[in-house]
């Protein structure tokens, strides 16, 4: 148990020490991790399957757990440039998530399969309410921007 607490810890630090260390032009664009999906996403499915506007204010936000690191809901402006430093922000935070979850496999070396599952089960409970809530902000930022005029000169 020890072991695994001890695991969790250290590998979310590390994923999120590499997540903040990555250059701004990494999260400038999506990626096929954190682009569209092949299957529909829309801010109203959230809403409405999940209720994801109930809960999402429970959720922590570890944005400023490392010295430089910025909170999502700090950035709060309508201009283009906030909307596409909080779009890079929720990129990153998408990618540590999809980091995290699969740190129960690494769990098989020590444990018997029932511990695995429990393992499973911690690292969904605790990943995907976080990745649907950066799909939902990222569609919602997504929308924003296209709402934001482009100034002279913007590509």
């Amino acid at each position: 148990m020890l072991a695994c607490a001890l695991g969790w810890l250290l590998w979310s630090l590390m994923v999120g020490w590499l997540a903040h260390r990555l250059p701004p032009q990494a999260l400038d664009h999506d990626t096929w991790l954190t682009g569209r999906r092949p299957w529909p996403e829309s801010r109203s499915g959230f809403e409405k399957r999940l209720a994801i506007r109930r809960w999402k204010s429970l959720l922590p936000d570890a944005g400023t757990a490392f010295p430089g690191g910025v909170a999502k809901n700090s950035l709060v402006g309508r201009d283009r440039a906030t909307l596409q430093r909080l779009l890079a922000e929720i990129r990153r935070a998408e990618l540590v998530h999809l980091a995290l979850w699969p740190f129960w496999i690494v769990t098989a070396l020590w444990l018997p399969p029932a511990g695995v599952l429990i393992n499973l089960v911690f690292a969904t409970l605790f990943n995907v309410p976080c990745l649907w809530l950066q799909r939902y902000n990222h569609l919602r930022v997504e929308r924003a921007l296209q709402g934001v005029t482009r100034r002279p000169g913007e590509g």
